[in-house]
Protein backbone atom coordinates (compact mmCIF):
# COMPACT_ATOMS: atom_id res chain seq x y z
CA UNK A 1 0.00 0.00 0.00
CA UNK A 2 1.74 3.73 -0.67
CA UNK A 3 1.20 6.29 1.46
CA UNK A 4 -0.91 8.90 0.61
CA UNK A 5 0.25 11.87 -1.06
CA UNK A 6 1.07 14.93 1.98
CA UNK A 7 -0.27 18.23 0.90
CA UNK A 8 1.49 21.11 -0.20
CA UNK A 9 2.83 22.99 3.07
CA UNK A 10 3.80 26.64 3.65
CA UNK A 11 5.27 28.37 6.49
CA UNK A 12 4.08 31.64 6.92
CA UNK A 13 7.03 32.99 8.80
CA UNK A 14 10.25 34.84 7.83
CA UNK A 15 12.31 33.26 10.76
CA UNK A 16 15.43 31.48 10.06
CA UNK A 17 14.47 29.51 13.77
CA UNK A 18 11.42 28.07 12.78
CA UNK A 19 13.01 26.71 9.51
CA UNK A 20 15.13 25.05 11.82
CA UNK A 21 13.20 23.92 14.42
CA UNK A 22 10.98 22.38 11.54
CA UNK A 23 13.90 21.09 10.21
CA UNK A 24 14.38 19.42 13.17
CA UNK A 25 11.84 17.21 13.36
CA UNK A 26 12.19 15.92 9.81
CA UNK A 27 9.51 18.34 8.36
CA UNK A 28 10.53 21.41 5.31
CA UNK A 29 8.46 23.05 3.76
CA UNK A 30 7.17 23.35 0.41
CA UNK A 31 6.94 27.38 0.57
CA UNK A 32 8.01 30.16 2.86
CA UNK A 33 5.72 33.49 2.46
CA UNK A 34 5.90 35.18 5.56
CA UNK A 35 2.46 37.32 5.99
CA UNK A 36 4.08 40.44 6.88
CA UNK A 37 1.56 42.29 9.09
CA UNK A 38 1.77 45.08 11.29
CA UNK A 39 2.96 43.60 14.66
CA UNK A 40 1.56 46.27 16.68
CA UNK A 41 -0.50 45.06 20.11
CA UNK A 42 -4.22 46.59 19.85
CA UNK A 43 -4.88 49.32 22.58
CA UNK A 44 -5.43 47.05 25.91
CA UNK A 45 -4.80 43.92 24.33
CA UNK A 46 -2.93 41.24 27.01
CA UNK A 47 0.04 38.81 25.42
CA UNK A 48 -1.88 36.35 24.99
CA UNK A 49 -4.46 37.90 22.89
CA UNK A 50 -1.90 38.81 21.21
CA UNK A 51 -0.14 35.92 20.59
CA UNK A 52 -3.20 34.16 19.22
CA UNK A 53 -4.31 37.10 17.09
CA UNK A 54 -1.34 37.11 15.28
CA UNK A 55 -1.12 33.25 14.38
CA UNK A 56 -4.66 33.43 13.66
CA UNK A 57 -4.24 36.69 11.01
CA UNK A 58 -0.90 35.66 9.72
CA UNK A 59 -2.78 32.10 8.75
CA UNK A 60 -5.45 33.66 7.52
CA UNK A 61 -3.56 35.80 5.41
CA UNK A 62 -1.16 33.45 3.72
CA UNK A 63 -4.06 31.25 2.96
CA UNK A 64 -5.65 33.55 1.14
CA UNK A 65 -2.36 33.36 -1.20
CA UNK A 66 -1.55 29.27 -0.81
CA UNK A 67 -5.53 27.98 -0.72
CA UNK A 68 -4.66 24.42 -1.62
CA UNK A 69 -2.04 23.79 1.32
CA UNK A 70 -1.67 23.68 4.37
CA UNK A 71 -0.35 26.56 6.46
CA UNK A 72 1.57 27.01 9.34
CA UNK A 73 1.97 30.58 11.09
CA UNK A 74 3.14 31.69 14.26
CA UNK A 75 3.81 34.02 16.73
CA UNK A 76 6.42 34.31 19.91
CA UNK A 77 5.64 37.36 22.78
CA UNK A 78 7.68 37.69 25.36
CA UNK A 79 5.79 39.03 28.46
CA UNK A 80 6.26 40.55 31.80
CA UNK A 81 3.45 40.51 33.13
CA UNK A 82 0.52 42.04 31.27
CA UNK A 83 3.14 43.81 29.05
CA UNK A 84 4.33 42.63 26.04
CA UNK A 85 7.91 43.05 25.46
CA UNK A 86 8.71 44.76 22.22
CA UNK A 87 11.09 42.77 19.40
CA UNK A 88 14.49 44.88 20.29
CA UNK A 89 15.55 46.83 16.21
CA UNK A 90 18.01 49.32 18.48
CA UNK A 91 20.38 48.46 20.85
CA UNK A 92 18.11 50.49 23.65
CA UNK A 93 15.54 48.59 22.99
CA UNK A 94 17.51 45.78 24.38
CA UNK A 95 19.22 47.05 26.76
CA UNK A 96 15.80 48.24 28.39
CA UNK A 97 14.36 44.51 28.11
CA UNK A 98 17.23 43.14 29.73
CA UNK A 99 17.10 45.43 32.63
CA UNK A 100 13.24 44.44 33.02
CA UNK A 101 14.31 40.98 33.08
CA UNK A 102 17.18 40.97 35.18
CA UNK A 103 16.78 38.75 37.92
CA UNK A 104 12.73 37.88 36.83
CA UNK A 105 10.77 35.52 36.02
CA UNK A 106 8.49 36.20 32.20
CA UNK A 107 6.29 34.21 30.18
CA UNK A 108 7.15 33.19 26.53
CA UNK A 109 4.11 32.57 24.94
CA UNK A 110 3.80 30.74 21.39
CA UNK A 111 0.65 31.18 19.10
CA UNK A 112 0.21 29.20 16.80
CA UNK A 113 -2.35 28.43 13.57
CA UNK A 114 -2.75 26.02 11.40
CA UNK A 115 -5.08 26.04 8.22
CA UNK A 116 -5.88 23.31 6.10
CA UNK A 117 -6.71 23.55 1.91
CA UNK A 118 -10.27 22.85 3.32
CA UNK A 119 -10.25 25.75 5.17
CA UNK A 120 -10.31 23.65 8.23
CA UNK A 121 -7.96 25.12 11.49
CA UNK A 122 -6.00 24.24 14.41
CA UNK A 123 -4.71 26.66 17.33
CA UNK A 124 -2.42 26.30 20.17
CA UNK A 125 -0.95 28.34 22.74
CA UNK A 126 1.63 27.69 23.95
CA UNK A 127 3.16 29.13 27.71
CA UNK A 128 6.95 28.51 28.84
CA UNK A 129 8.73 30.29 31.85
CA UNK A 130 11.19 31.78 32.04
CA UNK A 131 13.95 33.36 35.16
CA UNK A 132 16.69 35.34 33.75
CA UNK A 133 19.34 35.60 36.82
CA UNK A 134 20.34 38.85 38.05
CA UNK A 135 22.05 41.44 35.85
CA UNK A 136 25.35 43.07 36.40
CA UNK A 137 25.32 46.16 34.00
CA UNK A 138 28.85 44.50 32.77
CA UNK A 139 26.45 41.48 31.80
CA UNK A 140 24.12 43.61 29.94
CA UNK A 141 26.86 45.11 28.31
CA UNK A 142 28.45 42.14 27.38
CA UNK A 143 25.21 40.55 25.61
CA UNK A 144 24.89 43.65 23.79
CA UNK A 145 27.60 43.08 22.25
CA UNK A 146 27.66 40.29 20.67
CA UNK A 147 24.39 41.09 18.44
CA UNK A 148 22.21 38.25 19.36
CA UNK A 149 19.41 40.23 20.65
CA UNK A 150 18.61 42.36 16.95
CA UNK A 151 15.29 40.80 16.00
CA UNK A 152 14.40 39.33 18.89
CA UNK A 153 11.51 39.52 20.79
CA UNK A 154 12.42 40.50 24.45
CA UNK A 155 15.56 41.51 23.09
CA UNK A 156 17.51 37.90 23.95
CA UNK A 157 18.09 34.48 22.26
CA UNK A 158 17.72 31.76 24.97
CA UNK A 159 19.58 29.31 21.82
CA UNK A 160 22.66 31.44 21.92
CA UNK A 161 25.04 33.55 24.70
CA UNK A 162 22.02 34.14 26.68
CA UNK A 163 21.48 30.66 27.39
CA UNK A 164 24.26 31.62 30.29
CA UNK A 165 21.98 33.96 32.17
CA UNK A 166 18.96 31.80 32.33
CA UNK A 167 19.28 29.27 35.29
CA UNK A 168 15.45 27.93 34.75
CA UNK A 169 12.48 27.60 32.22
CA UNK A 170 9.45 25.58 32.70
CA UNK A 171 7.63 24.31 29.59
CA UNK A 172 8.40 24.01 25.91
CA UNK A 173 12.04 24.98 25.36
CA UNK A 174 11.81 25.31 21.82
CA UNK A 175 8.53 27.86 22.08
CA UNK A 176 11.06 30.00 23.69
CA UNK A 177 13.16 29.65 20.86
CA UNK A 178 10.35 30.38 18.62
CA UNK A 179 8.31 27.40 17.97
CA UNK A 180 6.86 24.65 20.30
CA UNK A 181 7.75 21.73 18.25
CA UNK A 182 5.58 19.01 19.86
CA UNK A 183 2.53 21.26 19.83
CA UNK A 184 3.56 22.25 16.09
CA UNK A 185 3.84 17.94 15.07
CA UNK A 186 0.39 17.72 16.51
CA UNK A 187 -1.65 20.12 14.75
CA UNK A 188 0.58 19.35 11.41
CA UNK A 189 -0.08 15.57 11.80
CA UNK A 190 -3.77 16.70 11.99
CA UNK A 191 -3.99 18.78 9.20
CA UNK A 192 -1.93 15.77 7.31
CA UNK A 193 1.60 16.67 6.84
CA UNK A 194 4.30 14.43 8.39
CA UNK A 195 8.00 14.38 9.27
CA UNK A 196 9.91 12.82 6.00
Amino acid sequence: MTPSKQPRFVLASASPRRLELLAQIGIVPDEVDPAALDETPARGELPVQHAARLADEKAGAVHARHKDAVILAADTVVALGRRILPKAEYETTARRCLAMLSGRRHKVIGGLAVTGPDGASWRRLVTTSVKFKRLSAAEIESYLAGGEWRGKAGGYAIQGRAAALIPWIGGSYSNVVGLPLFETAQLLRAAGVMAK
